[in-house]
Formats: C-alpha cells, structure tokens, sequence
C-alpha cells in the first residue's frame, strides 16, 4: 500500500511512518521538518497551505502512482483559560487541527475516488468527546473534525473509500514540549497549575507510540468501519460511554475529581 502520514517529524507520527516502511509499505511522511529516515519518503510540507498541499500530493503521485491511505496525524494541543486565549491562538490551532485535516482529504479524494478505493484515518482525541478544562479549544478543534468526518463519510461511500477518526488517549510521547501554552491569568494560576501537572503525568505514563501503530494496522485490515473507534488505557475510554449514560451533573462530578478540581 502507498500510506500518506502528516505530522511525521516526531512522535506518533513518525512511529507510525517508520512502522508501516518496517513492513513493506511504501510511506511518504508529511511535516515542516525533513526528517531522515531508511523506512519512509519525508515531504517537507506545512499542510496548513493549501498550495503546498497540492504539490506534496502530486509528488507522492509521481513516485507511486496512488495513495490507498490517508492518516491525518498532524496537529497540535493547546492548555489554558478559555477565557485567557487568544483569537490569534485559537485560529492557530483550528487552522492546523481541523483545517489542515480537511485540505489533505481534499487533496487524496480525486486520486481515491480514480481508485474507486481508499482509505482516511482522522487522529483525533478521546478528549473531543468531552470539554477537558483548560484544554476546551484543544477539545473543540477534534471535535470538529470528528463531525466533518462523520459526514464526508457520506460523501464518499459510493466510490468505495472510507473515513474514520480514531480517538487516542494519552500516547508517551513528546507533546508536552509542543504545546501551546496560553496566557494564565491570576484567578486561574493554582487550578491550571495543578491541572497541568496532572495532564503530563498521564501522558508520562501513556500508552507507547509502537501499540498505536499496531492497532492501526489491524483497523486497515478490517472491512467492517465505523465512523468512530477508540484507543487508550480503560480509564479513559471509559469516560466516553459514561457521558452517555451518566446525568450531566454526576459526570461532571467524576471529571471534577478526575482532574482534581475542586467544585467552586
């Protein structure tokens, strides 16, 4: 299979990029960095330019003549105030996460739809089904794109191509370092601190990189899609179904202590 990955530079990304080149796919990593690797092809590409975009694509065209797999893995977390972010932060952060998501789809439908086949995986978040304090922009970027994949899969279904978004709990990774980190005003300061700890802990002690990649395998495998499937240690998919049947105050109530937030 020809395999298209955003955001190869590090992390998940590259595990996945080195991964699937491991087992004799032919990879083209994605990302603003040029990364060096025997296992994929790095494209040096900011995919939140439309024009770059398009070029990247026919490059990978020119050297493979199709792309079966799209995995949209670029994007970038965000931590602070609601109130404390900016407009010029959280445009940042949609533009890469929803926006840059959605040109890459752009781009590979055509060539998938020539196929008659073709195959896009979304990486989204467990926590874009829940508005996560201190990371609600972060959590309404994936949440978009979990509803406009929702419906593109109606869009492209009667040309045999298929979309999902797979949502990730903590992965061990490096993301701590990528964040944006906003503003933190003084009435927030000792919650967000303490929040903050806490959320890169979990990630500390996450799932390895390695383990997604081997879940993604399979799901390419598999015929039977769905529009959502989740990855992640029980304790956080739990909190997916839970919202569901739980009464709002309650949940909120477990994500309160989740957190270690006190209730004002």
């Amino acid at each position: 299979m020809t395999i298209v990955i955003t955001g190869t530079s590090s992390g998940i990304g590259f595990v996945l990029a080195e991964y699937f080149g491991k087992n004799g796919h032919q990879v083209f990593g994605l990302s603003r960095k040029n990364v060096e690797s025997p296992y994929f092809t790095t494209i040096p590409t900011d995919i939140t330019m439309a024009e770059a975009v398009e070029k990247a694509v026919q490059e990978v065209l020119s050297k493979s003549g199709r792309i079966d797999v799209l995995i949209n893995n670029a994007g970038m977390g965000m931590v602070g105030p609601v109130e404390d972010s900016s407009k010029e932060e959280i445009l940042k952060l949609f533009n890469l996460n929803l926006v840059g998501a959605v040109q890459m789809m752009s781009a590979v439908l055509p060539i998938m739809r020539g196929q008659r086949s073709g195959k896009i995986i979304n990486i989204s978040s467990i926590g874009s089904e829940m508005g996560l304090p201190f990371r609600g922009f972060y959590s309404a970027s994936k949440s978009a794109l979990d509803k406009v994949t929702e419906a593109i899969r109606y869009e492209i279904s009667p040309w045999n191509i298929d979309a999902c978004t797979l949502h990730l709990g903590d992965i061990k990774t490096n993301i701590a370092e990528n964040r944006v980190k906003t503003n933190v005003s003084e009435p927030y300061r000792t919650t967000f601190d303490k929040v903050y700890a806490l959320m890169n802990s979990h990630v500390d002690q996450g799932t390895e990189p390695l383990e997604v990649a081997r879940y993604i395998e399979k799901l390419l495998a598999s015929n039977r899609w769905k529009a959502h499937f989740y990855f992640g240690k029980f304790g956080q998919k739990i909190g997916v179904p839970l919202k569901w049947m739980l009464p709002q105050n309650m949940y909120e109530n477990l994500m309160r202590k989740y957190n270690s937030l006190d209730k004002a």
